[in-house]
């Protein structure tokens, strides 16, 4: 990117309300509302309650980036929010306030893919250069991408079923931990004997980048009731056994997995391969460790961003609308919100297809 721009940019796909001012790689200001307290009654993320959430804090948390970045709509060139994937009715929040927001100050309206926001946060952190391969790892969503620009991506590989965000919150639930379910089993996890059940790793005996969690969901429920069969109930230590037993096997896979994924991508890049990992899944300590061994034995250069910018936030999607406005591409108030929106779209769905297109 040459040219100064200000962007501010808007977040709310699924339970964090965010927003924040970027000016090129530097974020001036990083707002997030998280709903945990809101969600914490359901075992996970109520839609309704979520959208509810957005339009009560859309308005309060653009005003609070604004204010902390010290800029006013004169000094912005535009609005960036994300457009979809995500919650239908949390996008059409975002969507919602940036149409009004660009509507009575006359800036450009940027909609942003919240996919390519975290898939693009490598540059905005580390400045690294196209392509490079990313592992898009959150509740949602779970793929391997070769990043070439910020409009190009080839996936060569992704979960069939459920994320592993997804499979963390369903496996918290099924041993009564609280939600989020990824820090909640990862602090259970550091007192816990990660070999005390033999939990499977799926599609690690299959060739191919593509991976499995809903079968250790599976597994975990069935060794969660043999316990309580066994003692009538779950001790903290079995817990936390469970829960490390649990960590360890998505570990392994997806360390293999982006084993394979790197060989695929070294193959058609010859030049020192860059990795990098993004995600709300990412912020996961031996997740980014086992990552990291990896990278350093086979001499490729690792990249994780802050954990701060691994969750969901605004300032990836302000650094992405940049990224779309330096190509000449804006849009207008037609712009709409959208529940599914791949990346490659040229890939075959992986989680099937409907009216509303693609999944993943």
């Amino acid at each position: 990117m040459t040219q100064d721009l200000t962007i501010l940019g808007i977040e709310s796909s699924c339970d964090d309300t965010a927003a924040a001012v970027v000016r090129n790689t530097v974020v001036l200001s990083s707002v997030v509302y998280g709903q945990t307290a809101l969600h914490a009654d359901f075992g996970g993320v109520v839609p309704e309650i979520a959208a509810r959430a957005h339009a009560e804090k859309l308005d309060h948390a653009v005003e609070q980036a604004m204010a902390e970045a010290g800029v006013s709509f004169a000094d912005l060139d535009a609005i960036a929010v994300t457009a979809g994937p995500g919650l239908i009715g949390g996008v059409l929040s975002g969507v919602m306030c940036a149409k009004g927001l660009a509507a009575a100050t006359g800036l450009p309206l940027i909609g942003v893919n919240h996919l390519a926001g975290h898939a693009l946060t490598p540059r905005l952190t580390d400045q690294i250069t196209f392509p490079y391969l990313m592992l898009l790892v959150s509740g949602g969503h779970c793929q391997f991408l070769i990043v070439a620009a910020h409009d190009r991506y080839h996936r060569v590989g992704g979960t069939i079923d459920d994320a592993p965000g997804e499979a963390f919150d369903k496996t918290a639930r099924i041993l009564g931990l609280p939600q989020p379910g990824g820090p909640a089993i990862e602090s259970a996890a550091r007192h816990g004997d990660p070999k005390r059940f033999a939990l499977p790793r799926p599609l690690l005996n299959q060739p191919g980048c593509d991976m499995s969690f809903s079968g250790l969901k599976t597994a975990m429920l069935r060794a969660r009731d043999s316990v309580i069969v066994e003692k009538g109930g779950l001790t903290p230590q079995d817990q936390a056994d469970l829960s490390a037993g649990f960590q360890g096997a998505i570990v392994d896979i997806l360390t293999e997995k982006t084993r394979r994924a790197l060989a695929e991508y070294m193959a058609l890049t010859p030049t020192k391969p860059s990795f990098a990992i993004a995600g709300g899944v990412a912020a996961n300590g031996p997740i980014r460790a086992s990552l990291m061994a990896l990278c350093a034995g086979l001499d490729t250069d690792f990249i994780a961003p802050p954990l701060h910018l691994c969750t969901d936030n605004a300032a990836m999607i302000a650094y992405a609308g940049a990224a779309r406005m330096h190509a000449g591409s804006v849009d207008d108030l037609t712009l709409s919100a959208r529940p599914r929106w791949p990346l490659d779209d040229r890939a075959a769905p992986m989680l099937g297809s409907g009216k509303k297109g693609a999944k993943a």
